[in-house]
């Protein structure tokens, strides 16, 4: 398997069909979230999460970079602040900032494909820092991420279709 192809084809298409979804949001949306069940994200933290989910965690898991303030490691975060209630989740501004911010998200992710280079993604084992101790391929973890963007996406879907815009299954597949 090469992993430097399946990840930036991968990559391609999750960004695109995430873009295209993008387009059928309504900007006068961002405060909606569902009336049902708890912890729900709006709009506007969703697509905050999406705009950053995928790239920036990519360039964790090469470079040991998660983007934390001078001193700190991630490991220090305790796990009720590593995946806070949805109320404390932050949110974007615009439709336009999420575009914007999905388009450098996504050039992360293919630089950090490129910099890690095909033998430390089929062979550097690592393991997420809300998993230690679970190691898996470099390969793998990038892939994960990918995933992690497509589940969100998915969510965005739903999310759209409960608000009675038309969406069917060729919006959710791009």
């Amino acid at each position: 398997m090469n992993w430097t192809e399946l990840l930036k084809s991968e990559i391609e298409t999750a960004y695109a069909s995430t873009a295209k979804l993008l387009d059928r949001v309504d900007p006068a949306s961002l405060e909606w979230k569902p009336q049902t069940g708890s912890n729900w994200m709006t709009v506007s933290q969703l697509l905050k999460h999406i705009s950053e989910g995928c790239g920036a965690a990519c360039k964790g898991f090469v470079t040991g970079d998660w983007g934390m303030p001078e001193g700190m490691k991630i490991e220090d975060i305790p796990p009720e602040e590593m995946l806070p209630p949805a109320e404390k989740l932050p949110a974007i501004g615009s439709v336009a900032e999420t575009k914007a911010a999905l388009e450098k998200d996504k050039a992360l992710a293919l630089q950090m494909v490129d910099q890690a280079g095909e033998s430390d993604l089929a062979n550097r084992k690592t393991s997420a820092p809300w998993a230690p101790g679970v190691e898996y391929a470099l390969g793998r973890h990038l892939l994960q991420m990918v995933q992690h963007l497509e589940r969100h996406k998915s969510q965005l879907f739903y999310y759209l279709k409960l608000q009675g815009v038309p969406v069917n299954t060729e919006d959710l597949w791009g």
